[in-house]
């Protein structure tokens, strides 16, 4: 700026400093001129609108500022690593916090398992086993009229037939509420596309994975996806529902979106919850996004490794 200034100008000239005052007590003599002072004047003096110094300054300034870009973009990472080892936790706090996470998540998952094994022994004994129970006493019957009254034996071989009927579709219900087969068979993608299908919404599915997480990841993932989709079908009063799968570098990333009413609080809804506690166990985490009025965005990441995939046996 001084150098494309006007020519005829000149830099103002900086007063002289003042003397100093005679000192009123015997000492030695302070200097005419402190240092900062010529700093000032030596700063001042040579850059001449139009002089050579000036012009000089504009690729000075240039290639200064090239080089803090060059260099602030080298320096950067390091300072990064020096801020977290003044600011960070140090590795026993690290250790500390990840054995309470370890004791946290592998009490939240033991009382899972007990909750689901007592799930799966209630359902069996007010389901199927009630049915075949039933099932023989009806057949014990039919066996005590068979000579006696052919057509009431007849009927309840009919009843008991019906019996067994839906005491292997419970089963198959229960089966497939502990590991359903199209998960084991073709895995997670086509798992949650087929889940997606028997919802009363419009369902948008997109991702593809290359390969197939272990299976007790796979397992968590499809069934937290399952409650958030229950949760949408019972309370977001949604329309539309998207579903988006992928694993980039060594994370599965699951979303499920709504156009519902939104207002979604994790604290206080149970279902929220229990998906939290299930990806907790493999250091996975959940984000819901709910502003009232909607959309309701929830995410789910579980670090892992994808294997190749898994064909069906049939």
């Amino acid at each position: 700026m001084v150098a494309l200034g006007p020519t005829g100008s000149q830099a103002p000239d900086l007063p002289a400093p003042a003397a100093p005052a005679a000192p009123s007590a015997p000492g030695p003599a302070l200097p005419a001129e402190t240092h900062s002072e010529g700093l000032i004047h030596w700063l001042a003096i040579p850059l001449h609108p139009g002089s050579l110094t000036a012009w000089l300054a504009i690729p000075l300034g240039l290639a200064i500022t090239a080089l803090g870009l060059w260099a602030g973009l080298r320096m950067l990472p390091a300072y990064g690593v020096f801020a977290r080892s003044m600011l960070g936790p140090t590795r026993q706090a690290e250790l500390a916090l990840r054995v309470r996470h370890l004791a946290r998540t592998r009490s939240d998952a033991i009382d899972t398992g007990a909750a689901e094994m007592r799930r799966i022994e209630r359902d069996l004994h007010d389901g199927a086993q009630a049915r075949l129970v039933a099932m023989g006493m009806t057949l014990d019957a039919a066996s005590q009229l068979l000579h006696t009254s052919p057509a009431a034996a007849e009927a309840l071989l009919a009843e008991a037939k019906d019996s067994s009927v839906k005491a292997l579709a419970e089963l198959r219900d229960l089966v497939r509420g502990i590991h359903p087969p199209m998960l084991a068979d073709r895995g997670l993608s086509d798992a949650v596309h087929g889940l997606a299908l028997d919802m009363p919404l419009r369902v948008h599915f997109a991702g593809e994975l290359p390969g197939r997480p272990p299976a007790p990841v796979e397992s968590a993932a499809y069934f937290a996806v399952s409650e958030l989709l229950a949760n949408v079908s019972k309370h977001a009063g949604a329309d539309q529902v998207w579903i988006d799968i992928s694993h980039a570098g060594g994370m599965l990333r699951i979303g499920v979106t709504d156009d519902g009413r939104g207002g979604v609080d994790p604290a206080r809804g149970t279902g929220l919850r229990r998906v939290e506690r299930r990806l907790a166990a493999f250091d996975g985490v959940l984000a819901v996004s709910s502003p009232p009025g909607g959309p309701t965005m929830a995410t789910m990441e579980i670090p892992c490794a994808l294997s190749s995939p898994k064909t069906s046996s049939s």
